[in-house]
């Protein structure tokens, strides 16, 4: 179970706490996420995913964060307004976070860790850097911010099928 994205918990934008545990047997996509961002429109895509699959298990979970060009300057409400009004996003987003550096949040320290970027960089370069974790809470693959979320679907169908 410790090596497993189960032994985490994050704050969801509305103050309530989540355990991961709660997310045990879902497929879960994990994204840093900006409003302000040259990819805010994956949120669009994101969100589609979240419709078509949620039934069958999938969990998108946003993790708005301001590391990258300050593109999420916003509030954490204001940050669900913006996700709301633009794309009509209602899967779980949570309270502004870091990413990378001392202050990065215990459950992206574990995901850069279980899945490294390009040359083995334990960093996330830039917002919509996407995670995709397994039923079994371990995480199966990294996708940069350049990959759309359609791009995910054979990888994301393929998990909810195990």
């Amino acid at each position: 179970m410790s090596d497993t994205i189960y032994q985490f918990d994050a704050v969801l934008n509305n103050g309530e706490n989540i355990n991961f545990k709660d997310y045990q047997d879902k497929v879960l996509l994990i994204v840093n996420t900006a409003s302000k961002c040259g990819f805010t429109p994956q949120y669009e895509g994101l969100q589609s995913l979240y419709k078509q699959f949620k039934s069958q298990g999938l969990e998108v979970l946003g993790f708005p964060c301001d590391q990258f060009g300050h593109q999420e300057p916003g509030t954490d409400a204001e940050v669900q307004e913006f996700c709301s009004l633009n794309f009509n996003v209602n899967f779980p987003l949570f309270r502004k976070i870091e990413v990378n550096g001392s202050n990065a949040a215990p459950v992206y320290q574990y995901l850069k860790e279980a899945a490294p970027g390009v040359m083995g960089s334990k960093t996330v370069k830039w917002n919509f850097t996407k995670f995709l974790v397994n039923k079994q809470g371990k995480v199966t693959k990294r996708y940069a911010s350049t990959t759309k979320p359609a791009e995910m679907l054979q990888d994301i169908e393929k998990l909810l099928a195990e």
